[in-house]
């Protein structure tokens, strides 16, 4: 029988639950320290930024109907090739480090609100979040992971509705007062830049593209709906958070800022509130981004962009399954080895990379008429993003050299095993 498809409510869900669990919950605090009073316009830039990316995304994949996603646009724009396949790497890699990020994120929130919070406790539970999501994958398939993505959206939001509703109806003024200032400037784009990682989410349609309903019309229309919705939840929570308490104040709390944000209007059930809804968020975005990224890394060793380790054994164990096996392992790995900091700033500069080409790939598609779209409005796009990429490098230089020289390793690590990998064979045949 075959396995039922996600409409454009549930592909929505899939992105608005992993775009908002990115960031709103897990690295709101570092906005707030960034940007101050300012985050409300960090988050519209970075949107702005999305809505770019998202422009190319959309006329894509329109054309180009495949789990593979920007990969594919790739692939069609400059060929089989071991560029196409370092990329492919570096896209997975995207998805699993996302998915510790969010585990790592659970952690966080979960234990301290049980009043338990050790590193064997930690590990313990980064370890089960991850295998519980990978279960739900394995057994109930795209239509169970669509149907729980929209009831734990809707909770979600639902959620971030009363604490908007009490932060504006106890609203300070003075607390938001914009600081157009050159320092104030350099805040908002700094914090724009790391929020370029709140948005990723939409890009997980394109990775589902094959098992949503009619995807030719539905794809556009999800990629353009979520991130619009995003936007508007982003703007109205920071706003919210920012009147009930001063910047500065709200910056010292950067691992719970929001649930310190609802306690001057909703008190101890505010900060329990806010708390189990980071970990319904959290939740959102790790089952939607796990799902995602195992059927990103099944089409991309179907189609031969990285390897298959098991492809000398029996057939069986060539079921896309096994795309689900190697990602949750990855991210299980790269959850234990890495902070929360590091893995935001890492995931947010191989995005970004990934997006630089897929507006390249536009270009040359429009202009040899094998897609759609104005080669003008791709060409300003992709000098806006080229330069929020420079500017996570160079943030990352100023403020964590360590993850600077993490985040080079990666991307030498993954153009590397791919010249190897191509010098000795390109296609897989699974």
């Amino acid at each position: 029988m075959e396995e039922k498809r996600l409409t454009l409510l549930q592909a929505v869900s899939l992105a608005v639950g992993t775009m908002i669990g990115a960031s709103i919950f897990s690295i709101f605090g570092v906005g707030v320290k960034t940007a101050g009073a300012d985050l409300p316009f960090a988050f519209l830039l970075s949107g702005l930024y999305a809505l770019m990316v998202g422009y190319s995304y959309a006329k894509l994949g329109t054309e180009i109907v495949s789990n593979a996603g920007p990969i594919a646009f790739i692939e069609k724009a400059f060929g089989n090739n071991p560029m196409t396949g370092a990329l492919s790497i570096l896209m997975w890699t995207s998805y699993v480090v996302s998915i510790s990020l969010f585990a790592i994120s659970f952690a966080g929130y979960f234990l301290p609100l049980i009043h338990l919070n050790n590193s064997v406790l930690n590990t313990f539970v980064i370890t089960i979040i991850i295998a519980l999501f990978g279960a739900l994958d394995y057994f109930g398939g795209s239509n169970a992971v669509g149907k729980l993505e929209f009831w734990i959206v809707l909770a979600k939001l639902l959620i971030l509705l009363l604490f908007v509703t009490a932060g504006l109806a106890s609203f300070d003024f003075s607390n938001v007062k914009p600081d157009f200032s050159p320092e104030g400037i350099r805040g908002i784009l700094n914090a724009s830049v790391i929020f370029f990682l709140s948005y990723m989410g939409f890009g997980l349609i394109t990775n589902t593209s094959e098992n949503i309903k009619n995807p030719e019309k539905n794809v556009p229309k999800a990629i353009y709906v979520s991130i619009i919705i995003v936007i508007a939840i982003y703007v109205l929570v920071s706003f919210s958070a920012l009147g009930a308490i001063p910047a500065w104040k709200l910056a010292k709390y950067q691992e719970n800022a929001l649930a310190v944000a609802a306690k001057p209007t909703l008190g101890n059930f505010g900060f329990i509130l806010l708390s189990i809804g980071a970990l319904i968020s959290i939740s959102s975005a790790l089952n939607a981004t796990l799902y995602s990224g195992a059927n990103a890394a099944y089409a991309l060793m179907k189609e031969g962009y990285i390897p298959h380790p098991l492809k000398q054994l029996k057939r069986e164990w060539m079921s896309e399954h096994f795309g689900l096996y190697l990602t949750c392992m990855l991210a299980l790995l790269f959850a234990l080895l890495f902070n929360i900091t590091s893995v935001a700033s890492i995931i947010s500069l191989i995005t970004t990379i990934l997006y630089i080409f897929v507006l390249f790939s536009h270009i040359k598609l429009i202009e040899t008429q094998k897609a759609k779209g104005n080669k003008g409005v791709v060409f300003f796009n992709l000098i806006v993003i080229t330069f929020v990429a420079i500017e996570i490098l160079i943030y990352q230089f100023k403020n964590s050299p360590k993850t600077f020289t993490a985040s080079l390793i990666i991307l030498i690590a993954c153009f590397t095993a791919e010249i190897l990998y191509y010098s000795k064979q390109r296609k897989i045949n699974i």
